[in-house]
């Protein structure tokens, strides 16, 4: 029964299948025979013998599963072995007494418990299951000479380019190359609205182009490619057990001492098999058992389903809790890449310049020149010739237009070219000059992510009212990035160890901080935080490694949308497990009273059922959470 099948950590094998099979082919069998003892007394009460065969015959098929299974619960105990246990000593009893009618039903009305309970088990990792087959499909590999074959995904390296046609699935994750599509990403980030995909950008594996043409180098296949980690994670998550499950766990032997003491003490009392046998079945914890595990799956494919990755649903507990924030600021709050800031120059049309300074910038690789390349696509890219990079300065070339000179002020004092006056900058800054004529000053920096001060408003009125900004980057550039994103608590110029060290301050001085961070510098916080979020999109591995919780699209509004989440699933395992021990208690109650009648036992049995089918309906009402994102301004 359940106790063979519940623990599975992908679905039910063909073994198991047939097991269920027969289960159900037995009670069926039963069922009818049971109806017909049913009839046969009613229709000739002088031939009761008849009767009682029947009776005992169904009984006697329904026995083998309801006995193997208590026999199993017995070698490996687990919480609902202690419901196989109790079914069987009932029927035992039921036999005991000669109640042949309850030792028939009582074990066909659990095994259609078991099969519902295994349902709802199996549906999460149908779940699951379907998400797996995203990372198998076939794709358009191009060949050394040009050509095209089409090949399973899984025979893919890093390294490989592919064609991703309009209407097909992305193969794995990869940067493109060249062309420009919208890719449907809902199944892999939780984003509704299609991204734009254009050369440059990394894409993930399991997205779907709705339109244009794309060439992609693949960077990760398989497990590594970030839909093989979501399934991995999803994996970790189902099977992990939430604290009240080992808490149950740890008094499972206690519990099952205490119904057997109270069935004994209820036939001492009233002499009546009928109530005992009927605590037997009302003690049965199913519906608190489940409360848990059934609220923990919801959530944890909730929060899938948003692009939020859980590795554990312990921490839809923990989100729930937190009281505070510490942040890390490059790659977090910030995209972690230098982009163009502004533009000093007296010409007022800046497309000729932005063009001229991306044609340079593609001639160096330096991290200055490759953010100014990406300013105009290759097609835009003026031709130069007669290139020559001056190590730690710039580049200079020939243009069409003359000769061109691109980097550090320092480079044009030896070119002996009068520039304007170095505007103040905190970051990089670049000149450009044509003809010895100098155009403009480039001010780069890395761009903070619009949806940041958001985001960390949102978890101010979430009750997460401190936040610091940790950071290793200089005391200027993180003051300036406070200012922007009204943080008040700075401390820059961090080590991984100091942002280790002020994490674990934060807990001793009894905050429960959430911890957010994507470089390797951030592992050790990560991982010391109550609740350690990574950012997915080109956070290092070891990071996301270090995560409780990852951010697949690396989106901060969607941090937020966890801590919502994490307290919604508290609210519905809190009502769960008062559904599930309130209404155990209530049923025992009253069969030990004595007032669930002649078929007390039955009646119990029924009622254990519609307490298990509330808990899993409850739960389910979770799978109605959906948060879309808010658009921020300028966004269409």
């Amino acid at each position: 029964m359940t106790t063979q099948t519940a623990a599975a950590p992908s679905l039910l094998s063909s073994t198991e299948q047939r097991s269920a099979a027969r289960q159900l082919t037995l009670a069926m069998l039963a069922l009818g025979l049971l109806a017909l003892g049913l009839i046969w007394r009613w229709l000739t009460p002088e031939q009761n013998d008849v009767s009682q065969l029947l009776l005992g015959v169904a009984s006697v098929l329904v026995a083998v599963p309801v006995m193997r299974s208590a026999w199993f619960s017995l070698r490996y105990p687990s919480l609902h072995g202690i419901t196989d246990q109790l079914i069987a000593l009932a029927m035992l009893g039921a036999w005991a007494t000669g109640d042949l009618l309850t030792a028939a039903l009582l074990p066909i009305i659990m095994i259609f418990s078991h099969v519902l309970e295994e349902r709802s088990v199996i549906g999460s990792q149908e779940a699951i299951h379907a998400l797996g087959k995203l990372t198998r499909s076939h794709a358009r590999k191009v060949q050394a000479d040009g050509s095209i074959i089409e090949v399973d995904n899984g025979t893919l390296r890093a390294g490989d380019r592919v064609e991703v046609r309009a209407g097909d699935r992305v193969p794995a994750d990869g940067l493109v190359l060249s062309g420009q599509a919208s890719l449907d990403t809902a199944s892999i980030t939780g984003e509704s609205v299609p991204v734009e995909a254009h050369a440059g950008m990394t894409v993930f594996g399991g997205a779907i182009n709705l339109d244009g043409l794309l060439h992609i180098e693949v960077t990760r296949t398989g497990r590594e490619s970030t839909l093989g980690k979501v399934i991995a994670l999803m994996q970790n998550a189902e099977r992990s057990k939430p604290p009240i499950t080992r808490l149950l766990e740890r008094y499972a032997g206690s519990y099952m001492v205490l119904v057997l003491l109270l069935a004994a003490v209820t036939w001492f009392i009233t002499n009546n098999a009928q109530a005992m046998l009927a605590v037997l079945v009302a003690a049965c914890p199913c519906a608190l058992v489940l409360s848990a595990p059934a609220t923990a799956i919801a959530g944890v494919a909730v929060a899938a389903r948003h692009g939020i990755l859980i590795r554990s649903s312990a921490f839809l507990e923990e989100l729930a809790d937190l009281t505070s924030l510490v942040v890390d600021k490059t790659g977090t709050l910030t995209y972690g890449t230098l982009r163009l800031q502004s533009i000093d120059s007296p010409l007022k049309d800046h497309g000729p310049v932005l063009r001229l300074a991306a044609s340079l910038g593609s001639a160096s690789s330096h991290p200055v020149s490759r953010a100014l390349a990406g300013l105009a696509t290759p097609e835009q890219f003026l031709p130069l010739t007669d290139i020559h990079e001056r190590q730690g300065l710039g580049v200079v070339a020939e243009t069409p237009q003359g000769e061109a000179a691109l980097g550090r002020p320092e480079l044009f004092n030896q070119l002996k070219i009068a520039t304007s006056a170095i505007p103040e900058h905190d970051g990089p800054i670049a000149g450009l000059a044509l003809n010895g004529e100098f155009l403009a000053w480039l001010l780069l920096a890395d761009s903070v992510k619009p949806e940041a001060r958001f985001a960390l408003n949102e978890l101010r009125e979430l009750g997460l009212g401190r936040q610091l900004l940790l950071t290793g980057d200089r005391h200027s550039v993180a003051h300036t990035l406070a200012r922007d994103v009204a943080i008040s608590d700075v401390e820059a110029q961090a080590l991984p160890e100091d942002k280790l060290n002020r994490v674990l301050k934060e807990i001793g001085n009894g905050f429960r901080p959430m911890v957010v961070g994507d470089g390797i510098n951030d592992s050790l916080a990560l991982k010391a935080g109550v609740v350690g979020v990574a950012m997915g999109a080109g956070g290092a591995d070891i990071a996301l490694a270090s995560a409780d919780v990852v951010l697949i699209g690396s989106d901060l509004r969607r941090l937020g949308t966890c801590v919502r989440l994490s307290r919604q699933c508290r609210k519905t395992l809190q009502v769960n497990v008062i559904i599930g021990l309130g209404w155990t208690l209530a049923i025992v109650a009253f069969a030990a009273f004595g007032w669930l009648g002649a078929a007390g036992a039955m009646i119990a049995a029924v009622l254990h059922n519609l307490s298990t089918l509330l808990v899993l309906g409850n739960a389910g009402r979770l799978l109605r959470f959906q948060e879309p994102l808010l658009k921020l301004n300028g966004e269409s």
